[in-house]
């Protein structure tokens, strides 16, 4: 059966638009507009009968999707420049063999492809089960090599222990100890699969697969690790459906044509069952891919249920249906069904062909013999130090071969406004290993020899490499650097420095300024999206870029471990300047807040009041839910999550991720202004002071803790700031009164985390960060400066009513 997926997503919109003008009136926002139907497009094949039963028989639902804005991603669908993405139309694939090979001859290659061999990404939102997917994958690919009679026995997956050791536990690839401490994945990690079919259709491959970060502050992660890969697998919660990291990953894969393939995940849920029969999680897919601009050829993509939790995965929703009832059924397979769904769909990797000027044809890839004599060249995706090999990179071959022993020439990443950059002037080294990722481990390949297409790690490359570099053979140099795809800007930045507090220098090791902006620069070689620069208004303090709170609290959780001591000022939002209105700007975040029905009106008025966030949809479900999804400007959600989460008794759930940078919003509170209980004594705190000062407000410290004169101990009940004596300790005489055997009661202190307290804390307040404390403390401790500088500050505030009143008056 024929189903128009352009025409099918335009008339849901037509359906959605209707029902969001309905929860426009009930909401009281006239935003909430559908996205306008867009031109073209023609009729492709869709593998999924069943949903296209559903969706020409009359049962569409009129459900609103979430993600259909007014304001779709400025990402549009283009070609990877590192070759050409495979299509499944024979004349979409002709059309973009062409073009690539367009492309490729003004940088002096051809697009070919490698056969035996595939590279793809795993990319989800957070949480929607992409590292225990991933986990399966390994412990199929192991038992599959270990079946296969001429295997290598060098290429069993895990050590010489045996295959499958590696692949045993949960969530592998979270290897980190943060990782495993918050359960979420914070850097990308390639594992390499050696996986022979079953069913004989294919001949045995290997499958390099990329597991991604899911939250958006680590967006930067996907950005970088894209590059390598031919193709993604995109993991979608079939209960939840696709959510705005979703949308984020997704516009960027099809921006750089690459092919996806979909995995609906959690299908054995009892909430996913209602989804699944009436098609919604697949429609909004479905729409999501044409409000992103996907190509034909890119909406044709095949479609997988699944649980990788319990291994099934089908292409038959039926029998998905059938297993979320029943717990089993006939057609569900081992996750060896998505192992072959890529070998079919994901093309072989593209390499750049330095040769004879032939055009690139799918059906005829090249064996790396092929590749001996072209120019070596690879970049770098990750790079890190080894006390025992030296510098080592992480990345994808590009041409040519690469062997232990080799000499490589360092090419840095060109910018645009660079000029060209060529081999003969740049650092040089030897080659020292190769390597290639199994499971967690790194084992080094017999032979030591990488061939184009592969994701391999070499040690022994120049100390200066850093991610986006390129690599190439001294003696057979390629013309020039690797063309790496521009990262999303950061959107916030903090100041960092030495710790001066009273108690400087007693829980921490490294706290002279200089090891701190050492180690934040040191950062900077591995983190892409970090930016660090030198303050302008003060030296001792290093400036630091980042997308969100939470990248900034994780790099400080890491220093913390390792012993530094610093502090942290208030975050402030990134601004720019358009250069053709010459209007400030500032970044938009688009907002996804799931919370119960009960709490809806909290949210709508926490966002759209004095944090100038516009809701543009309001969807009601079966199971008593609403989804917002608001446009809010970056630095209104700071401090958001932790105010949202206690409004609402814990049942919001917030995802956010940058849209593009408007005109600048304004004057806004954010709640940062409230009033805090602040020590004006050193000592440690006594159960005796605390239980009197509780009444005053919520407090953050508990008896024994360490307090000195300025640290915030609480905060304050009313908006103003109050010195309390947190050491204050009960009179020790011999007087007799009516209290004296009465039995002291103190609630639990309210802790926070580094990020939570980034968004909390105040415009006169630094985070004073060691091995052992977090504490919020003011910038200055004199009491004194303190209320001479709030005096003079309000009467600035005064000055600028009464202004603003004389100019009113006289218009």
């Amino acid at each position: 059966m024929i189903v128009h997926r352009r025409a099918l997503a335009g008339v849901l919109r037509s359906a959605k638009r209707s029902h969001l003008v309905s929860n426009s009136a009930r909401c009281g926002s006239s935003v909430c507009n559908g996205l306008p139907a867009r031109a073209g497009g023609a009729a492709v094949r869709h593998d999924e009968a069943a949903l296209s039963r559903r969706a020409t028989g009359g049962s569409l639902v009129p459900q609103s999707s979430s993600f259909a804005t007014s304001r779709p991603y400025a990402a549009t669908p283009g070609h990877n420049p590192l070759g050409a993405p495979a299509s499944f139309s024979s004349a979409a694939e002709a059309a973009d063999d062409d073009d690539d090979d367009e492309a490729a001859n003004s940088a002096n290659y051809t697009i070919q492809r490698r056969q035996g061999i595939r590279n793809v990404a795993i990319v989800a939102h957070v949480d929607h089960g992409k590292t225990t997917l991933v986990d399966e994958l390994l412990k199929v690919a192991s038992s599959s090599s270990a079946a296969t009679e001429d295997a290598p026995s060098q290429d069993s997956i895990g050590s010489s222990e045996g295959p499958g050791k590696e692949s045993e536990g949960e969530r592998l690839m979270d290897s980190g100890e943060l990782e495993k401490e918050r359960g979420i994945t914070i850097t990308s990690k390639v594992t390499r699969l050696d996986y022979a079919s079953s069913s004989g259709r294919h001949e045995p491959c290997i499958i390099n697969v990329v597991d991604t970060p899911g939250h958006a502050d680590f967006a930067g992660e996907v950005d970088r690790i894209l590059s390598t890969v031919d193709g993604v697998v995109l993991v979608v919660d079939a209960g939840e459906g696709p959510k705005s990291q979703t949308k984020y990953v997704l516009s960027r894969a099809l921006s750089l044509g690459l092919v996806p393939i979909v995995v609906l995940n959690k299908a054995d849920r009892p909430e996913s069952l209602g989804r699944l029969e009436g098609g919604e999680t697949e429609l909004e897919l479905m729409e999501l891919f044409e409000s992103l601009g996907a190509t034909e050829a890119q909406m044709e993509y095949r479609t997988l249920f699944g649980s990788a939790r319990s291994g099934w995965i089908t292409e038959d929703v039926d029998v998905a249906t059938e297993m979320a009832k029943r717990g089993e059924a006939d057609g569900a397979s081992s996750m060896t069904g998505l192992l072959d769904a890529i070998l079919d769909d994901i093309p072989a990797p593209s390499v750049h062909w330095y040769g004879e000027n032939t055009k690139s044809v799918e059906n005829a890839a090249k064996g790396i013999e092929e590749f001996e004599n072209e120019p070596f060249s690879m970049t770098a995706t990750t790079v890190g130090y080894d006390s025992y090999l030296g510098r080592t990179c992480t990345g994808r071959v590009y041409s040519g071969k690469i062997t232990s022993g080799d000499s490589i020439t360092l090419l840095k990443r060109q910018d645009e406004d660079a000029e060209d950059v060529s081999a003969a002037g740049g650092p040089r080294s030897e080659v020292s290993g190769v390597f290639a990722n199994r499971g967690v481990s790194r084992v080094p390949l017999e032979p030591a020899v990488a061939h184009a297409g592969d994701i391999v790690t070499l040690t022994g490359v120049p100390e200066s490499m850093k991610v986006g570099d390129t690599l190439t053979s001294t003696d057979n140099a390629v013309p020039g650097p690797v063309d790496t795809p521009p990262l999303v800007p950061p959107t916030l930045s903090c100041l960092f420095g030495a710790n001066n507090g009273p108690l400087s220098g007693r829980e921490g090791t490294i706290v002279a300024s200089s090891q701190v902006r050492a180690r934040l620069i040191s950062e900077t070689d591995n983190n892409v999206t970090l930016n660090v620069e030198m303050s302008e208004s003060d030296a001792e303090k290093t400036v630091v870029l980042g997308r969100g709170e939470l990248q900034i609290g994780i790099l400080v959780e890491q220093m913390r471990r390792e012993g530094f001591e610093m502090i942290i000022t208030p975050p402030q939002i990134m601004t720019t300047i358009c250069p053709t209105t010459g209007n400030k700007m500032e970044p938009y975040e688009e907002v996804v807040v799931d919370v119960d029905a009960e709490y809806s009106g909290t949210v709508v008025n926490a966002l759209t009041g004095s944090r100038k966030g516009v809701l543009v949809e309001m969807m009601d479900d079966s199971q008593g839910k609403t989804r917002l999804k608001f446009e809010v400007p970056s630095r209104g959600l700071l401090g958001f999550g932790p105010e949202i989460a206690t409004a609402t008794r814990g049942t919001a759930v917030m995802h956010h991720c940058y849209i593009e940078d408007r005109e600048y919003a304004g004057v806004m509170s954010n709640g940062s202004d409230r009033g805090k209980l602040i020590s004006n004594e050193t000592g440690k705190a006594t159960l005796f002071a605390l239980e009197s000062l509780q009444a005053r407000g919520t407090l953050f410290v508990e008896p024994g803790d360490m307090v000195y004169p300025g640290m915030v101990v609480g905060e304050n009940a009313k908006n103003n700031d109050l010195e309390v004596n947190p050491v204050r300790a009960k009179a020790t005489n011999n007087m007799r009164t009516v209290n004296k055997d009465e039995k002291l009661y103190l609630a639990a202190p309210t802790k926070r985390s580094v990020e939570e307290l980034i968004g909390y804390m105040s415009e006169d307040e630094v985070i004073e960060v060691t091995p052992l404390s977090v504490r919020l403390r003011k910038l200055e401790l004199d009491a004194g400066v303190r209320e001479r500088a709030a005096r003079s500050k309000k009467k600035q505030l005064e000055s600028l009513k009464q202004n603003a009143k004389g100019g009113g008056k006289k218009r």
